[in-house]
């Protein structure tokens, strides 16, 4: 499988998910190593434009294609275990402890999550502290601008 991933330039080879250990997110709670990743390079695009504020332009983002082998564990998240507000922003607890029992209990490499962004798209998480994680390579980076008219006033 090939996920994708914007990247500031600094971090661009970074897949130990400490980003997200650090700051949190919707499906990790802070101290939950987490790589984010998308199934396509625009849902990348839109996920970085909805948090970013109109009138900034981001700068310094790499485009990286990660390769997870299909043999890897992947665990799809059924539609009946999210919270009624798994979309909600911000983003419910309740998001965040399906993540984090994910990366606790190792089972799997990745997690396929609904995007709270694109309805019918989705992300991968990624844990980096699968013991299998080692199989999982950046095959590219490169630079990424975005257009300008996502994010004008």
């Amino acid at each position: 499988m090939i996920v994708y991933r914007l990247s500031k330039g600094l971090y661009k080879q970074d897949l130990s998910g400490r980003g997200a250990e650090l700051v949190g997110g919707r499906w990790n709670s802070k101290g939950t190593a987490m790589v984010y990743t998308c199934e396509s390079r625009a849902l990348c695009t839109t996920e970085i434009a909805v948090h970013t504020p109109l009138g900034i332009v981001p700068f310094d983002y790499w485009l990286i294609t990660i390769e997870v082998p299909d043999a890897l564990p992947c665990y799809d998240l059924p539609q009946d275990q999210l919270p009624a507000d798994w979309k909600a922003f911000p983003h419910p607890n309740a998001t965040q402890l399906l993540g984090d029992s994910f990366a606790r209990e190792g089972k799997f490499v990745t997690m396929k999550v609904p995007s709270a962004v694109v309805h019918g798209d989705h992300n991968y998480l990624l844990n980096p502290r699968h013991p299998e994680f080692s199989q999982v390579k950046v095959l590219d980076f490169e630079p990424f601008p975005f257009d300008e008219r996502l994010f004008i006033k």
